[in-house]
């Protein structure tokens, strides 16, 4: 599968360790940013490209990671056609997925282990959406705001 990552300065060490991690699981994973530490950085800056590629490109899936991974959520959420989710645990990573079809993963650099981090994106890129009608028709009312505003 196809993997868009970015990141903040908070969340550089970690996006390196899920670019390794998750390319030897065999996803293709493009990064899109930082190259490298900078403690000034802009998390709007790399995750924003992120989560329109993923956008962009249907079946592929996009995470963004930051110190605790609200703002980077936020960021990802302003592009049109993103569904991104803040996990925190096994449940949320899956649910995302499961029932909101979340296309996108926000997850936190400070609040977890790399382990923990990897075993969240795993069981987000692992779920499928489940495609009740319950879960399409909410999904659909956001995708009719966002088209009118």
């Amino acid at each position: 599968m196809r993997v868009h990552i970015g990141s903040d300065h908070a969340g550089f060490e970690l996006k390196e360790y899920l670019v390794a991690s998750l390319t030897a699981d065999g996803h293709d994973v493009v990064d899109h940013g930082p190259a490298e530490y900078d403690a000034e950085d802009d998390y709007p800056v790399y995750c924003i490209p992120a989560a329109e590629a993923a956008v962009a490109e249907p079946g592929s899936l996009c995470v963004v990671i930051g110190g605790s991974g609200n703002g980077e959520q936020i960021a990802a959420n302003k592009v049109t056609g993103t569904r991104a989710a803040l996990a925190y645990n096994r449940d949320t990573a899956e649910l995302a997925r499961l029932h909101n079809d979340a296309n996108v993963i926000s997850v936190g650099a400070r609040m977890h282990t790399q382990e923990e981090v990897l075993e969240l994106v795993r069981v987000f890129l692992a779920t499928e959406f489940s495609g009740e009608d319950r879960h399409r028709r909410r999904i659909e009312l956001l995708a009719d705001y966002e088209a009118q505003r």
